[in-house]
């Protein structure tokens, strides 16, 4: 637990004061979108593992 917390004032410390608008949105689109790009990559491994297909 403690190395936990100590993880999060961590991770709060670094974008407390992260600076610019530009910076804050460039962030915040580059975690959607790879949000976005493992969700699909999720979505086409299960469909992959749903229709039978042979991974050898």
């Amino acid at each position: 637990m403690k190395n936990a917390l100590l993880i999060k004032e961590i991770y709060m410390e670094a974008f407390k004061n992260i600076g610019h608008a530009f910076v804050k949105s460039y962030f915040k689109l580059f975690s959607w979108f790879c949000f976005a790009s493992f969700a699909i990559v999720l979505y086409a491994f299960i469909f992959r593992l749903s229709t039978g297909f042979a991974f050898d």
